[in-house]
């Protein structure tokens, strides 16, 4: 079914009261940073879909850029770059090059949640948003979820249930068109304690890159 909502969120978008308000709580201490709805960023004939769950608060909420400024955006931008679907160069400010190829990445909520976790009920109000971007996306083929959460709001947003496909690092599912991906995140958590390794990680996208190629 086609929503009716616009595939990026208004910079100021009022509709989650939590999230608005811990915007301008931002606003106010740090006036300097982007501090509004992060937009996706990447190729719009992009075959590829990086799913994100939210902005970090001193990451994208920064930068204005989904994962750019946090520890995550260091391997998700370098590990983008070794499989061919990123160039230019990462900067952890924003102030590059960097240019995404036959790729887009985007988030689940668009808004920085307080503690880096959104509630339910924030995540099904920004959904329609994600489901416009997935519409939007006239060559899309394959979704890398990352994280369960961000796994079971990309499914709601194809009309499926959570369940719809297994949990866990390396699941896949076939949903309609698209064949999804689930990776572990890319989280300064995840990687300290080796649960997600830099190898597991590209592992997920050199299986994306596979099925582009075939």
């Amino acid at each position: 079914m086609t929503t009716p909502y616009p595939p990026e969120a208004p910079l100021d978008c009022p509709l989650c009261p939590r999230l608005v308000e811990y915007r301008q709580d931002n606003e106010r201490r740090t006036p300097g940073w982007f501090n509004g709805a992060v937009p996706s960023f990447g190729d719009p004939q992009a075959r590829l879909l990086v799913a994100g769950l939210a902005p970090g608060r001193t990451g994208a909420n920064r930068t204005g850029r989904p994962f750019t400024g946090d520890h995550a955006g260091w391997l998700l931008y370098e590990t983008l770059q070794r499989t061919g679907f990123a160039r230019g160069g990462y900067d952890p400010d924003g102030n590059d090059a960097l240019e995404l190829v036959d790729c887009m990445i985007t988030n689940a909520v668009r808004c920085a949640p307080p503690g880096n976790k959104p509630l339910p009920v924030e995540e099904a109000t920004c959904r329609p948003f994600l489901q416009a971007r997935l519409e939007a996306l006239p060559r899309l083929k394959v979704i890398v979820t990352l994280g369960d959460v961000s796994r079971r709001n990309v499914l709601r947003a194809l009309g499926r249930p959570g369940s719809a496909m297994p949990a866990g690092h390396g699941a896949e599912g076939r949903i309609g068109p698209y064949l999804l991906l689930n990776s572990y995140h890319c989280s300064r958590l995840n990687t300290n304690t080796g649960r997600l390794t830099a190898g597991m990680f590209e592992a997920i996208f050199q299986r994306a890159r596979s099925l582009l190629d075939d």
